[in-house]
């Protein structure tokens, strides 16, 4: 852990960035390392007066110490992964909280005085009914403090993992649905509004670092496995920790590859991202004749925004983005 620490402090060091608007530790489990290690690297980012910074924990990660240890160090936001609240999918999930611990992280962040924090649920795992998911909505709006930010997310599955190779744990296109849908009623009512697919927040506590991603902004990643942006070039770092480190002790590059992406290419995907959130897209970048949109999207202060149904078939609407570069 202390290579590790060290080698992201040295490659940050080494990086010539402007003050940071935003800040996310994320990526795994960073709650894993001693409080004092992920402070002395958190402290090392120059930031603006108003930047949001957030780290994401492990429910069972989670004291008031060390909560306390990272608003030192200049955390606002703290993202707590519980994924459910029900012993029996989150033995599915592979998870080793129980619903007693969530209780007890959501009172630390209180105790220790942390501005916001976000709570990730996940929908879809083998085994969960309808009212286990609607059971993980209802307490976690049950906690104190509550949760200024919701993130739902259906599982999905991945290439190569276990869940792939399981098609009996697969989940169901029509009970995502049917979950989404529970969510956002509930969600809405306890006045988390949706503004992007898969979240939701009160006024003022929108996650800006992922609003920067949403509307193709620039971001540096540290670390290793890191992704990094700026002006319609990509590049990602080395993929594991022993090579990352060897890298850095090396002073050698740690970009493993990158992409510049042309501007057509960038200014679709910029719209695909657009589109899942609650400002919508230019009203250009669809046919709004198209039959297949009825339903799907509708119009706002001149932007094209999808429904809740819309939002259930996304992808379908992506595809029949049309990119537009402009005349030079």
């Amino acid at each position: 852990m202390a290579d590790y620490v060290d080698a992201c402090r040295r490659e940050l060091g080494g990086a010539e960035l402007p003050a940071a608007t935003s800040v996310f530790v994320g990526g795994g489990t960073p709650s894993l390392l001693p409080p004092h290690m992920l402070a002395t690297l958190i402290g090392d980012v120059r930031v603006t007066d108003d930047a949001e910074v957030t780290v994401e924990c492990n429910p069972d990660d989670i004291s008031v110490g060390a909560l306390e240890a990272y608003r030192d160090a200049g955390v606002n936001r703290i993202s707590i992964g519980v994924q459910s609240t029900v012993p029996h999918v989150l033995s599915a999930l592979g998870r080793a909280h129980d619903p007693a611990t969530v209780r007890r992280a959501a009172h630390a962040v209180g105790d220790a005085r942390i501005a916001s924090y976000n709570v990730d649920l996940v929908y879809g795992a083998a085994g969960e009914s309808v009212d286990d998911w609607r059971r993980s909505i209802a307490d976690v709006l049950a906690l104190e403090p509550v949760p200024a930010h919701i993130s739902a997310y259906g599982l999905t599955v991945e290439a190569g993992t276990p869940l792939a190779a399981d098609p009996a744990r697969h989940p169901d296109d029509d009970d995502q649905a049917t979950k989404y849908e529970l969510a956002d009623d509930a969600l809405a009512s306890a006045g988390l509004a949706n503004y992007e697919i898969s979240n939701w927040a009160r006024p003022g506590h929108e996650c800006r670092h992922n609003t920067l991603y949403w509307s193709g902004g620039n971001y540096r990643g540290i670390g290793c496995a890191a992704h990094s942006h700026e002006s319609g070039r990509r590049w990602w770092n080395i993929r594991t920790p022993d090579r990352y480190i060897a890298a850095v002790e090396r002073g050698e590059s740690t970009e493993a590859g990158s992409e510049v992406l042309d501007p057509e290419t960038r200014l679709l995907e910029t719209l695909q991202l657009e589109l899942r959130t609650r400002s919508g897209v230019d009203a250009g970048a669809l046919d709004q004749s198209d039959p297949a949109l009825e339903g799907l999207v509708e119009r706002c202060d001149g932007r094209l925004v999808l429904t809740r149904r819309g939002r259930l078939m996304a992808n379908e609407v992506a595809m029949r983005l049309r990119s537009r570069v402009p005349a030079t």
